[in-house]
């Protein structure tokens, strides 16, 4: 990642500490670890944003999922994470709730 698109990125790591010393000061320790790390991976900040919130309805998680976008770091993770597990198009897109096409989309774009 170039300096100019690390700029833009937001940062997780002190949102989510934001959200926890102000709402959940009481969890704080069961952040810890990710909470020291420097960047926090798309993987990592859904893992905490799940933590947190737990299960949201399903107008505001379409609505969220409409606005997320995925760095070339971040798509590799997830097709990393789908060879680790084994996982089929279909599976990796429901874990993820992602498109089907997305993901035959990352595939023909990056491992190809």
């Amino acid at each position: 990642m170039d300096e100019k698109s690390q700029q833009l990125m937001p940062d997780y790591r002190m949102i989510y500490y934001d959200i926890l010393s102000d709402k959940y000061p009481e969890r704080m320790d069961e952040f810890k670890n990710l909470l020291e790390k420097p960047t926090l991976s798309v993987l990592e900040i859904l893992q905490i944003n799940q933590k947190i919130f737990g299960k949201v309805d399903k107008s505001v998680e379409r609505f969220n999922q409409r606005h997320r976008s995925y760095s070339s770091n971040d798509i590799f993770e997830i097709l990393e994470y789908q060879k680790k597990n084994n996982m089929s198009n279909m599976k990796l897109a429901n874990h993820f709730k992602l498109s089907r096409n997305t993901v035959a989309k990352w595939k023909k774009l990056f491992l190809l």
